[in-house]
Formats: C-alpha cells, structure tokens, sequence
C-alpha cells in the first residue's frame, strides 16, 4: 500500500499506473448472477511510473503489460497472451486476508502472486508441509541461507513468486515451509 496525496485510499505501490479518484455516482447493472454496478469517478490526481514510458513519454503497453479479464477463468497480458486462473468450484478461496502477514506483505509477491494464493480452497497441513521441506531441492534452498534470515526470505518468495507457472500448491508449500520456522 501507498498513501495517497488528494483522497484517502491508499494506491498500490506495484500498480504502473494508479489513479486517485472521487466517486461521482454508482450504477447497479442488476441483482442476479453476473450483475455487478457501474462506478463513475472524476480522475483526481494520476501517477505513472516511468518505466513504463517510452522515449515520446508517452505510455508503452508492452512495458505496462496491463491484464485484462476475460470470461470464466481466463485473463490476458498485453506481453504474455492469454492465462488462466481457476476458479475453486465448490467454495471460496481462502482470501488474501487469511495469508500470514510475512507472506501477505512481501516485498517480492505481487498482487497478482497474492491473488492465486489467496484462491486456494484450503491451506496445505502440517504433513505436507513438513515432507515438503524434506524434499532434497527444498532443503538445499532453506539450508542454503539459513544464518541469513532476510535473504533466505527473499529467495523464498522469488522461488514462489513463479506461480505464473501453475503450481499455486508447492508456492504454498514453499512459503510455509520457511515461514512456519521463523
């Protein structure tokens, strides 16, 4: 999070592009399944991070690589294509607010990252846990660090933050594995 200058949301940091807004009028498009409501907003004050800019200042969606939502599970990035992020089917997911604050506040973990993690149905148990650290890549990972708290945290979550990769599962695993211990 990140304050803001003019209104009191706080931005997020990561976000390349964040505006501060001031709701104007808000429109319910219906009340069954897919309704959701229309927000209207003055633009207060924006912020555009440079890296995103190309060399006319202007902006370079490539370099944004903006998400778009599309139908059912699927999404796509201006840079990757299409990807999907599935949906548990019988329940909610865990919500980013029953993340353990270590990995919740990660300095490494995206929105993105927190997100996927924040969909599992369950977190994994302690048996899986514990015989997922014994595996001898883990291990070396965790031992590896081990006088160094700080960097091993870091490796920790830029080993997880690859959950572009699909394994939402072992990125729990990993995070737990080491957070678990501290």
């Amino acid at each position: 999070m990140q304050e803001s200058i003019l209104v009191k949301p706080p931005r997020v940091r990561e976000s390349p592009a964040q505006l501060e807004c001031k709701v104007k009028q808000i429109i319910q498009t219906g009340v069954r399944g897919g309704a959701g409501n229309l927000v209207i907003c003055e633009i207060v004050m924006m912020h555009i991070n440079e890296e995103v800019l190309n060399d006319k200042g202007q902006i370079n969606h490539f370099k944004m690589d903006q998400v778009a939502r599309l139908g059912g599970d699927w999404y796509s990035r201006a840079s990757k294509g299409l990807f999907e992020v599935p949906k548990p089917l019988t329940s909610l997911g865990i919500g980013v607010d029953r993340i353990p604050e270590p990995i919740r506040f990660s300095k490494i973990l995206t929105g993105n990252d927190l997100g996927l993690l924040g969909n599992v149905e369950n977190l994994p148990l302690n048996d899986e846990i514990i015989a997922f650290a014994k595996r001898e890549d883990v291990k070396k990972l965790l031992d590896t660090l081990s006088d160094d708290a700080e960097n091993l945290t870091i490796a920790v979550h830029l080993a997880a933050h690859h959950l572009e990769k699909g394994n939402v599962s072992e990125a729990w695993l990993l995070l737990l594995s080491h957070h678990k211990n501290n």
